[in-house]
């Protein structure tokens, strides 16, 4: 209590040295009103707790054609003297068919059962409670699992592994395999004591920016792609390839990748001459045969007239946008706005906690309009809550000019836990607009970057890099002039086929093939016709069905067709307990043995290993994708009696305080650092700006920036020290740092030589050994020059 109170004297001492007026009581954020949140891991003294069971991920990729076989194995071990129970939350594809786990305690292997997901909720906790070993496997989102390992006991290793499997679709000839591999932080408001157990998953600890993860990282991809490979790279990670042949690959993560857990995986190829596997896939099982169906749509088509359009541009500036992907994003913007063409009208509209749009009504794509629109995003760094719906329902209630065929481009990160709520209004409310995504960052929420854009009828976009921006903005311009294939048919004869999906296809927008899951009775005979229309003229493509023989090696055509089946009953829809689609989603996942958002996987040792005492809980922390800065997490509120505030005197200047608790030096003393930071980035006291940056290798710019800048305003409390005793503080400050393989500074030095400012120097040089940067590609050290300028 009498820290408490030492706290908030010292913290109204410094509103009194601000000058500020008016005095206000806060009282703390009630358990009622407190919200589903992420938060930062404190790690804990107590070495009888090990915080960090999961010690390892393993993932082995087998990839023959278009399908992808993937077995994911989890290694637990518990280093500390009390038994745990680890949950740990973790990603996947969003068309990842999940369909089987094991769980491995020391000898013993126990192969996990399917159930309704109440069921094995209930059975994990009995055998919980009972002292057994067992493992939970549950789906929140159709790309957000939960894994629950009870009864960890000291010293234990345990190894959970499960399989998944997914279709390769090309696009402009080129696959794309992704393993995601971390969950980024989520926006949400809805209250803590109102959230149900599906929702809870949310308040989850994460790693501070820059941080490792803790566990390692091991990747293994076989490629066998049945036709001559070419381009094949890996533009996430290092790595080795080695062929066998011209058609096999081998890819192996380079070991300084260890801890690269904390961004998406992304392997791309290309096959001889831009061809691509099509054409049909049988397999005939014991009670049902199922088949795939893959037809490559003709060339695209320039359009001699294209109609004028109308872009409403929604851009994503909230807090976990802050650095690089908002400078991702930046540049992505200049490109798509400054190549609209003197016909088009245009719209911007920015939110984080709230939002602000550029013009009441859609204005024509003049230089000077374009300009302006670009200096409105230029100005953003990055801040705030992720509030997408109201956003995006301002946006869609935009008044549509007339004679205008309308597309919506949002670009965000998709940090949000309302995605079905976006999906419905998007399908509400769109009419006959097109709704385009573009998800920027090293891990993005990929399920509502694609489900925006399936549910809107548009295409989905993912940029990792600022150098891929031109390109992905270059495609977006594509799809918009001319769709490759419409009024898209297909008749399948005398070839008997039922429980087709989807039961209609949509305009073909992409280059890419048209896929058709299903099911087939009898002998397959007959021709199977894809028709349409591709600019003036009409398209025709048949295959013979009785040249394709059923193959045994294509039996995840049936875990493929039910999850494709999933995905159109549930994955875009919110659906209540009553409605029946949860019922045809649950027989689903019962009868083809998958993982759905009503079906988990439950695997329980049939020994008593705990005999004496309970279990504690450890939610395994979380490292921030890379690139995401620590404003995507934020603090919780101070929890003491109520902390009294001074307030600004006037509107101008709006005074944030932020309670927060280190994890590292303060963590001991228990101590907690209050900051003040003001909500206006070109305030006056802002009179040390970063100017350039220079980086020997191992680092990008982009990095570099995000860290400087989250620390900004702490460097020019030097400047404010440093001017109570030199007024005529002007011109360029340089600093050369030594990162180490940790992404720690080790070393700062001064470039300037200028006695006048040496206290300024000094000062600069202690915030910046502070500084934590990202781990260094190859894990070695690097050379880091700053320059500043004072103004």
């Amino acid at each position: 209590m009498k820290d408490n109170k030492m706290r908030i004297f010292w913290l109204l001492i410094f509103a009194v040295s601000m000058g500020l007026a008016n005095i206000v009581c806060a009282q703390p954020e009630k358990d009622t009103d407190k919200t589903l949140s992420p938060y930062f891991f404190v790690k804990s003294d107590d070495p009888e707790v090990d915080q960090l069971p999961l010690k390892s991920t393993s993932v082995k990729v087998d990839i023959s054609g278009v399908i992808a076989d993937v077995v994911v194995t989890q290694v637990y071990k518990n280093e500390g003297n009390r038994p745990l129970e680890a949950i740990y939350i973790f990603p996947a594809s969003t068309r990842a068919a999940v369909y089987g786990m094991k769980m491995t305690v020391g000898e013993r292997i126990i192969v996990a059962k399917i159930r309704k997901r109440e069921e094995a909720r209930r059975e994990y906790e009995q055998a919980k409670q009972e002292g057994k070993s067992a493992s939970l496997l549950e789906q929140y989102r159709p790309n957000v699992f939960q894994m629950n390992v009870a009864n960890i006991l000291p010293a234990d290793v345990i190894k959970v592994e499960l399989k998944y499997t997914e279709l390769l679709v090309p696009t402009d000839a080129v696959y794309e395999f992704v393993y995601p591999t971390v969950v980024g932080p989520r926006y949400s408001e809805q209250r803590a004591t109102e959230a149900g157990p599906g929702e809870k998953w949310i308040e989850n600890p994460y790693l501070h920016q820059g941080e490792s993860p803790t566990y390692t990282f091991h990747m293994a991809v076989n490629l066998s792609a049945g036709l001559p490979i070419q381009d094949l790279t890996c533009s996430s990670h290092q790595v080795s390839v080695n062929y066998e042949g011209h058609s096999f690959a081998s890819v192996r993560l380079d070991p300084s990748e260890k801890y690269g857990g904390n961004r998406d995986f992304l392997l791309k190829y290309r096959l001889a001459g831009g061809k691509i596997k099509t054409g049909l896939l049988l397999f005939e099982g014991k009670g049902e045969n199922f088949f795939l169906l893959m037809l490559q749509p003709p060339k695209r088509v320039s359009e001699v007239h294209i109609p004028p359009r109308e872009y409403i541009f929604i851009v994503d500036v909230s807090g976990s946008m802050h650095g690089f992907p908002l400078n991702i994003s930046k540049k992505l913007l200049k490109d798509l706005i400054g190549n609209l063409r003197p016909t088009d009208r245009f719209n911007v509209l920015l939110f984080a906690g709230g939002s602000s749009v550029m013009s009441k009504q859609s204005v024509p794509a003049t230089p000077l309009n374009i300009s302006q629109a670009i200096n409105m995003i230029e100005r953003q760094r990055g801040g705030g809550g992720t509030r997408l719906l109201p956003a995006l329902k301002k946006a869609l209630s935009l008044p549509k000019a007339e004679g205008f065929s309308r597309s919506v481009v949002i670009a965000t990160d998709g940090y949000v836990s309302v995605e079905e709520e976006a999906f419905d209004l998007i399908r509400d409310n769109l009419g006959n607009a097109n709704m385009f995504t573009f998800g920027i960052g090293s891990s993005v929420n990929r399920y509502i970057i694609e489900g925006m854009a399936r549910v809107g009828m548009g295409e989905p976009f993912i940029i990792t890099k600022p150098e891929e921006a031109p390109e992905k903005a270059g495609k977006f311009r594509k799809l918009i002039q001319s769709p490759v294939l419409t009024g898209v048919k297909i008749d399948f004869g005398k070839f008997e086929v039922y429980d087709v999906e989807p039961p209609s296809i949509p305009d073909v927008l992409a280059d890419r093939p048209v896929i058709v899951f299903g099911k087939w009775r009898g002998r397959p005979k007959g021709n199977i016709c894809l028709q349409g229309i591709t600019g003036d003229s009409s398209f025709m493509e048949k295959i013979d069905t009785t040249s394709v023989k059923p193959l045994e090696i294509n039996s995840a055509l049936r875990y493929l067709w039910a999850r494709h089946r999933v995905a159109i009953l549930s994955d875009y829809n919110r659906l209540n307990q009553q409605d029946e689609r949860v019922k045809e989603v649950t027989n689903l996942g019962l009868t083809y043995n998958l993982l759905t958002a009503y079906t988990s996987f439950v695997a329980i040792d049939t020994r008593i290993r705990l005999k004496d005492g309970q279990a504690i809980t450890v939610k395994q922390p979380l490292p921030l994708p890379q690139g995401v800065s620590d404003y995507a997490v934020g603090g919780r509120s101070f929890a003491g009696k109520g902390i009294c505030l001074a307030t600004p005197p006037s509107s101008a200047m709006p005074l944030k305080i932020r309670v927060r608790e280190e994890s590292l030096e303060y963590k001991k003393e228990g101590r907690l650092v209050y900051e003040a930071t003001t909500d206006t980035a070109d305030h006056k006291s802002n009179h040390i700006r970063l100017n350039k940056i220079t980086v020997t290798r191992g680092l990008s710019e982009d990095s570099i920036q995000s860290v400087i800048e989250k620390n900004i305003r702490s460097i020019n409390l030097c400047y404010t020290q440093a001017s109570e005793q030199e007024s005529n503080l002007k011109g360029e400050l340089v600093f050369t740092l030594l990162v180490d393989s940790k992404g720690r500074v080790i070393k700062a030095n001064t470039d300037s030589g200028k006695n006048k400012i040496a206290e300024i120097e000094r000062c600069i040089i202690q915030k910046l050994r502070k500084l934590h940067f990202p781990v260094p590609e190859g894990s070695k050290s690097v050379t880091v020059t700053i320059t500043f300028i004072l103004r």
